[in-house]
């Protein structure tokens, strides 16, 4: 068995993939007929292109105008549980056994949905999937920088109504040059003051400082790419002596230009350094690829030992946001599979 097969067989985690960004192709062409919306207007030949970077992304811009068709096609319930159902589909053929999907829920009302109907259609799926594709997931609903601290508090209010539904995290996310985490404090408060478990995305473009502040302001225990922590040797220490998990993302790095090339990424050196650094796609349709291909672009360009591989793959189970029993089971599935 060659080491890509391998890697696919063994039980994996995912801890940071956004649903608006993961949408299989043909199902958005689908849905846009279905709906009656138009379809993408495009100089390529292949209309695929207006959903995933082909070949080299020419800027942020470039890449987050990929998440406008999938987000028209997120207006229905139907529609919600069908692409999420189908993301755990795919998320299984990777041998991921556990997956944390998240998105913005207010990004899915435009059409007249409830917000909680928004999220009701998205625990569905999952909790269908787990009986039939034996997948475990858990969401994590995301408040955007650029809109206001109440809308922020909305969403930590709707967190709370499922934290025994699946929920299992709340996230800021979106411009972080322009919109600083401590203008979110009164919303991650409440968060921490519920016990609900806080991600931020933070120090992905160039901005170090922000990782400390998502942890000291707005009470993160994880943080989402964190690709900038080399800015600062006090950050770093903090990051490693405290087992604080960083969600990277290489290829989606590469993509925003938040890297120069792959080569340049810090996750090989982060791992050596000692801290607890997870792989995971961000978008696997808009950065075009699965999480086996990342694993092996660990090991193809970063030169990543096997033994390396398994060691990020044991620190996804050991940061999961899921329960310490399923925890536990995923991790000896996972340590038996390795034997």
């Amino acid at each position: 068995m060659d080491l890509r097969e391998k890697i696919k067989n063994i039980p994996k985690t995912e801890l940071h993939c956004h649903i608006d960004g993961s949408l299989r192709p043909s199902t958005i062409i689908e849905l846009l007929r279905k709906n009656n919306l138009p379809l993408p207007v495009s100089n390529s030949s292949n209309i695929e292109d207006n959903f995933k970077i082909s070949g080299n992304c020419g800027s942020l811009k470039e890449y987050l105008n990929k998440f406008d068709f999938p987000i028209k096609v997120m207006q229905k319930k139907e529609d919600l549980y069908r692409v999420t159902f189908e993301l755990l589909e795919d998320a299984k053929k990777d041998g991921i056994r556990y997956i944390e999907l998240r998105f913005a829920p207010y990004f899915h009302t435009a059409e007249g949905l409830k917000v909680e109907e928004v999220v009701e259609a998205v625990l569905s799926a999952m909790k269908d999937a787990e009986s039939k594709l034996n997948i475990y997931s858990g969401l994590i609903l995301c408040a955007m920088r650029h809109e206001p601290v109440s809308k922020s508090i909305a969403v930590i209010n709707l967190a709370r109504k499922y934290t025994d539904s699946g929920v299992v995290a709340v996230d800021l996310a979106g411009n972080e040059s322009d919109f600083p985490p401590e203008l979110h404090k009164a919303a991650f408060d409440l968060a921490y003051e519920a016990d609900i478990n806080i991600t931020i995305h933070a120090g992905e473009t160039g901005i170090c400082k922000n990782i400390m502040k998502s942890i000291n302001i707005l009470h993160a225990s994880r943080i989402g790419h964190g690709i900038f922590a080399y800015k600062d040797k006090s950050t770093l220490h903090y990051l490693i002596k405290n087992h604080v998990p960083l969600e990277m993302c290489p290829k989606s790095n590469l993509d925003t230009k938040a890297v120069g090339s792959y080569k340049e990424h810090p996750i090989k050196t982060y791992f050596e350094d000692g801290l607890r650094v997870t792989l995971n796609t961000d978008n696997r349709t808009v950065s075009n690829l699965n999480l086996v291909d990342e694993y092996m672009n660990l090991v193809n360009i970063l030169g990543f030992t096997e033994a390396q591989i398994l060691q990020v793959m044991r620190n996804g189970f050991l940061s999961a946001f899921c329960s310490e029993d399923l925890k536990n089971k995923l991790l000896n599935e996972f340590e038996k599979s390795i034997i």
